[in-house]
């Protein structure tokens, strides 16, 4: 299903039966990341998911940036007609997610945080170099373009895995569009749209449980004790073997700890 948000189409999709839960996907990933634990769990929840603008099957926009995220997902609420759902968050979910409730005033229930970013500093030494070469990055080879993709999924990774296993989540930025919007969506990741928030955490009152991947590549595991130790009412759990993609390295996990939390 599409939405038109003022921003922008966004893709969305609705399914299963029971109390509402919220999942929003990382970058540079799509609400596909979810797959499984939509599958396990369709019978106990009703999962909204929906992939971030400029991501996935959402529009292609030039502004994908952090700054209208949260307003995207203020528009989505409003468009379902869910009021404080609980919600699951991973990733740039995480900060979209924090900015739509300190920005936007928007309601939550229980929330669940999968290695957010929230916490500065945050963002990789590849980040920080296609931030400052996005004309050239856009400009290689489409195969080189292919391989780029893939090791920079692969890195957040733990468990071994093929081609095949993660095409699901590259295929959204091969085409001729997707190309230049994965190097966009890096080019626009800027710490100044968490630093707005970080200062605010302590406001969120919500029952929070955080889990993290004790071998994240991405946001170490230091940071999501430093995110628990703001979020006062939050309880943390370290996930051994897992990196930065909980969804692909301990999926059960998540479905454990969905279960049991909400």
């Amino acid at each position: 299903m599409i939405y038109q948000s003022e921003f922008g189409k966004v893709h969305y999709n609705i399914t299963g039966r029971g109390e509402p839960l919220l999942l929003i996907h990382g970058t540079p990933f799509s609400s596909k990341e979810w797959d499984i634990i939509v599958q396990s769990l369709q019978d106990k929840y009703k999962f909204y998911t929906y992939d971030l603008l400029g991501y996935g099957l959402s529009e292609k926009v030039e502004n994908v940036s952090l700054e209208i995220q949260n307003q995207v997902l203020a528009e989505l609420l409003d468009h379902w007609g869910l009021e404080k759902p609980d919600v699951v968050a991973h990733d740039f979910g995480g900060a979209t997610l924090l900015r739509s409730m300190l920005l936007n005033k928007c309601t939550y229930k229980k929330i669940m945080l999968i290695d957010i970013v929230a916490i500065s500093p945050w963002g990789s030494p590849f980040v920080q170099h296609v931030k400052k070469h996005e004309d050239v990055f856009a400009g290689i080879p489409d195969y080189i373009h292919r391989a780029m993709v893939q090791a920079y999924i692969r890195d957040a990774i733990f468990s071994d895995v093929s081609d095949e296993d993660i095409d699901f989540l590259v295929q959204p930025w091969l085409s001729s569009d997707g190309k230049h919007a994965f190097y966009r969506q890096i080019a626009q990741m800027d710490q100044k749209y968490t630093d707005e928030i970080e200062s605010k955490l302590n406001l969120v009152d919500n029952e929070v449980r955080i889990l993290w991947g004790e071998e994240d590549n991405w946001i170490p595991l230091e940071t999501g004790k430093k995110l628990h130790h703001e979020l006062h009412n939050s309880s943390f759990r370290p996930i051994p073997g897992s990196n930065h993609l909980m969804q692909m390295d301990m999926p059960h996990e998540i479905i454990k700890e969905i279960e049991l939390f909400f």
